[in-house]
C-alpha cells in the first residue's frame, strides 16, 4: 500500500524545482519510462513525479497491456509491479525482455523477503524497491539505471547559486563571497536542499524526509540544530541568508 508519508513526498515533488541534471535520448527527446502497476493511485503519483523530471511517461495496469505499450512506446526504463492481475510479474518481465532485451527494469513489490529479492533480480530485474517507498528514492534509482544503461545523454550543471553563495554538487565545494566554507556531510545535504528551493519555505517534516530519511525516528529539533550549525558557517558576520518562518519552516534567499 502507498503510504501517507509518500503522498506528502509526492506533493513536494510536484512543486520542487527540477534537478540540474538533464537526461535526453540520442534524438534529443525526453527519457521515456513505462509504469506497470494495477493500483491507479500509485501509478498516477509515480507518473506525476517522473513527468516532473521532464520525462515522458506511459502506463499499463496489467502484463498484457505492458507488452503492448513496450512495443509502441519503446521506453528507456520500466517500473514493474511484481503482483499484476493477469500474470505474475516475473512472467511479465520475461515477455517484456523478449520485446526489449536491454531496457532496465525496476521492480516494485509488497514482498520484501531475501528470497523474493533474489528471485526478482535473478529473473532479470535491475533494481528492487519494496512498498511503501519514497518517490525520491524511486526517481533516484531510475536515474542511476538509465545512466548506467548508456542509452541517454546526460548534461549536468552542478553549480547551485543563491546570491553570493555557491555549492558545487560534483566537487562538494561551498563558497560565499569567494571564501571556502567547510561543511559536514549532513550540513552539505541540508544546504543543498535549501539551495535547490530558493525563497521557498520548507517545513521541518519536508527537511527530515529529504535530508535524513523517510523513516527517521528522532526529534524534529535535529533540524533546528543543523540550521543553527549552517547559520554559524554561512551567515556569521555577513547579511543573513537562512531565515525562519515561525510555525512554517525555513528558507534561503540572497543576503540583503
Amino acid at each position: 500500500m502507498f503510504s501517507g508519508r509518500d503522498r506528502r513526498v509526492a506533493a513536494m515533488t510536484a512543486i520542487a524545482p527540477r534537478r540540474r541534471t538533464e537526461m535526453l535520448r540520442p534524438d534529443g527527446g525526453p527519457v521515456r519510462v513505462l509504469v506497470v502497476d494495477d493500483e491507479a493511485a500509485l501509478s498516477e503519483l509515480l507518473s506525476m513525479a517522473l513527468r516532473y523530471e521532464g520525462w515522458e511517461v506511459s502506463s499499463a495496469g496489467d502484463g498484457a497491456g505492458a507488452v503492448r505499450r513496450i512495443r509502441e512506446f519503446r521506453p528507456d526504463a520500466v517500473v514493474l509491479d511484481l503482483m499484476l492481475p493477469d500474470m505474475d510479474g516475473l512472467a511479465a518481465l520475461r515477455r517484456l525482455r523478449r520485446e526489449a532485451p536491454d531496457v532496465p527494469v525496476l521492480f516494485l513489490t509488497a514482498r520484501d523477503s531475501v528470497e523474493d529479492r533474489i528471485a526478482g533480480l535473478t529473473a532479470g530485474g535491475d533494481e528492487y524497491v519494496a512498498k511503501p517507498f519514497s518517490l525520491e528514492d524511486v526517481v533516484a534509482r531510475l536515474r542511476g539505471l538509465i545512466r548506467r544503461s548508456g542509452s541517454v545523454a546526460v548534461r549536468s550543471e552542478s553549480l547551485l547559486r543563491v546570491g553570493d553563495l555557491t555549492l558545487d554538487e560534483d566537487s562538494r565545494e561551498v563558497t560565499r563571497g569567494g571564501r571556502a566554507i567547510h561543511l559536514t556531510a549532513t550540513e552539505f545535504e541540508l544546504l543543498r536542499y535549501l539551495m535547490r528551493n530558493p525563497r521557498r519555505v520548507l517545513s521541518k517534516a519536508q527537511i527530515l524526509d529529504r535530508v535524513w530519511s523517510y523513516d527517521f525516528g528522532g526529534q524534529a529539533n535535529v533540524v533546528e540544530l543543523y540550521i543553527s550549525y549552517l547559520r554559524k558557517k554561512i551567515d556569521l558576520g555577513r547579511p543573513p541568508m537562512i531565515h525562519t518562518r515561525r510555525g512554517a519552516g525555513y528558507l534561503i534567499k540572497p543576503g540583503e
